[in-house]
């Protein structure tokens, strides 16, 4: 698969999943991403470690990768070899969960069809394995909720990062028309997955809850992802945006 038909592929599954942000008319529907964010767990052909080398097949390059102890992520940032969006690889650790919902997340996971488990799609196939029940979402929930993010969304697409400048529009504007839209944002320096850097202006939407039906049949609204806008506190920096969004206070660079 090319970089293209990648990127591609990601956008048509987030546009799917989040049918409102698709509707949005703010800017130019070819106005690439500044980052796109994806999560995914250290298991098995899902592991940032089996992705990179498909990833570094595509022409991505290695670019940071920082531990996040206090959110039991690692964190990859990968460059793409042109002008294009750059991506920000989240990577779950299930050692980081207690026994009960570590042994209940894996024990989903593990009930992937392998026809599901292979590819270089596998960031933008869908969850590859079963629904799980409303009690085993709400246990996921609440000992992390990317763990029950990962149950119902699997290896995907959370958001899209925009950076205002290339959009050409301040901030301030975009939030406006934003709101108005009916997507406000949450007032701080979080967008659901990580923290991000105080040298960025940053606003994260979340996207519109939405009826999702688990294992059993009955339904309940969720959000699942949102979209971020950003913009540098600094114009006369040089580095691009998805450089600078994690704080440096709360990242361990690793070898």
């Amino acid at each position: 698969m090319q970089r293209e038909e990648f990127i591609q592929q990601l956008w048509l599954d987030y546009m799917h999943t989040h049918p409102d942000l698709g509707a949005l008319r703010l800017w130019p529907l070819n106005a690439p991403a500044e980052y796109l964010t994806l999560v995914t767990l250290n298991h098995g052909p899902f592991s940032a470690n089996a992705l990179g080398v498909k990833l570094a097949h595509m022409g991505y390059r290695s670019a940071g990768h920082y531990a996040m102890a206090d959110k039991g992520l690692l964190i990859y940032l990968l460059a793409p070899s042109d002008h294009g969006s750059w991506l920000v690889l989240a990577e779950l650790q299930l050692g980081t969960l207690s026994k009960l919902p570590r042994e209940a997340l894996s024990g989903l996971v593990s009930k992937s069809h392998p026809e599901d488990c292979k590819g270089h799609n596998l960031l933008c196939r869908g969850r590859p394995w079963p629904m799980p029940s409303w009690a085993l979402y709400q246990q996921l929930q609440a000992a992390h909720p990317l763990a029950a993010w990962l149950s119902v969304m699997g290896p995907r697409l959370h958001h899209a990062g925009f950076d205002c400048a290339a959009l050409g529009s301040p901030l301030e504007t975009l939030d406006t028309q934003l709101t108005t839209s009916g997507m406000p944002s949450i007032e701080s320096q979080q967008n659901g997955v990580f923290p991000v850097s105080s040298l960025l202006h940053h606003r994260f939407y979340p996207s519109m809850s939405q009826k999702i039906a688990f294992s059993n049949g009955d339904e309940h609204r969720l959000c699942l992802g949102g979209l971020a806008l950003t913009q540098k506190r600094l114009d006369d920096d040089h580095e691009r945006i998805a450089e600078m969004l994690l704080p440096y206070h709360t990242r361990c660079e690793m070898a």
